[in-house]
């Protein structure tokens, strides 16, 4: 039996670490996964940031690589061969799972009742304005992050919705934009609040500027703010993309094989952008020339792990990408790629897709 998952739903092992499912490639009795949060039975963060209280046990959500290093010092069964990698990656076996939460499902069960919070009514005013303006349904969307595990803070926390399906992300996207590029629109980009002076201290990519970050993350126009009269705040809000189970085609084969050939930073044209909504973000291209580091003849695509990269650019854009390039084998063919993924050290900083200007 297949095990049926896709990106963000979230698997609970029995000690009641939450995991979310990373991607659509896996293996068929197992999902590879991120870990966000571990209860406080076995686990306390010291950041007071990572504190999630809604609920009465206190749960803790990792940060950066906070998720592997717990998993593989403590919980080390909670891994899986990944075969086209040759490693291990964090991951559930079918039978380890003691709960699957999905966000389409939870986000139903929240319709069908009365709000029970004013986070809750807020939720469901600003879903009334999209679904009003549009033509999706209720259906076509999720929740995920604290409101999937229902230990939301009243004061803080932000409104994570998915959205499913590629031609429902342009719908919105939209839609949003026509609220955005209203006055007196109910809902408005968060990036046209963005305090940069706050956050230029933290920045650390060295060939992406924060500046530049900010007007590739208003394009996106994913990310809103809503100002609630229920909650009396300006709260963020989310929409992440994620595949409908049609556009689902899990590429996993145990005879693929994923090698790393060096680091690589060059010059693009972007072929199509459809599979950049999704994570990971897959980018076919036209390699124009290799500005510096390792070279190969039959570049296909980018491909990006990193969130910051994710719709980052469109088709027919000319780019520059430095990353990881990497030779693919599978039992149909052999090509090379462009990674941009999580790895330890500066190098982690180095990676970037942006256009060429």
């Amino acid at each position: 039996m297949v095990l049926k998952v896709r990106d963000k739903d979230a698997p609970i092992s029995a000690e009641g670490i939450i995991f979310r499912v990373y991607g659509y490639n896996h293996p068929p009795d197992a999902c590879i996964c991120d870990v966000e949060y571990a209860p406080e039975t076995i686990y306390q963060a010291v950041e007071p940031k990572a504190v999630r209280n809604g609920v009465p046990l206190k749960y803790y959500k990792f940060y950066a690589d906070g998720g592997l290093r717990f998993v593989q010092e403590k919980y080390s069964q909670y891994q899986v061969f990944y075969e086209p990698l040759q490693r291990l990656l964090v991951g559930m076996k079918e039978n380890q799972i003691a709960e699957l939460r999905k966000p389409d499902q939870k986000l139903a069960e929240i319709l069908g009742k009365e709000p029970k919070d004013n986070l809750m009514k807020a939720l469901m005013e600003v879903l009334d304005l999209i679904l009003d303006h549009s033509k999706l349904k209720p259906s076509d969307f999720g929740v995920f992050g604290s409101l999937l595990h229902d230990f939301y803070n009243l004061k803080f926390s932000d409104l994570d919705y998915i959205i499913y399906g590629s031609k429902n992300v342009e719908e919105l996207v939209e839609v949003l934009s026509d609220f955005y590029n209203t006055r007196a629109g109910a809902l408005k980009n968060e990036f046209d609040f963005f305090d940069e002076r706050a956050e230029q201290k933290n920045w650390r990519f060295e060939n992406y500027t924060l500046e530049e970050y900010v007007w590739y993350e208003k394009r996106k126009g994913i990310y809103a703010v809503h100002d609630s009269e229920e909650l009396g705040r300006r709260v963020k809000i989310e929409f992440e993309p994620v595949k409908a189970w049609k556009e689902i085609k899990n590429e996993y084969h145990p005879d693929t094989r994923i090698t790393k050939v060096g680091w690589t930073r060059a010059k693009a044209i972007i072929k199509e952008d459809k599979d950049s909504y999704f994570m990971p973000a897959i980018y076919p291209i036209e390699l124009l020339e290799f500005l510096k580091g390792n070279k190969a003849d039959d570049i296909e695509r980018i491909v990006t792990y990193i969130e910051e990269y994710k719709m980052q650019v469109r088709k027919d854009e000319e780019v520059i990408v430095e990353g990881m390039l990497e030779k693919v084998q599978t039992p149909q063919k052999t090509f090379h790629q462009i990674t941009l993924t999580h790895i330890p050290g500066k190098k982690y900083y180095k990676q970037v897709l942006k256009i060429n200007i």
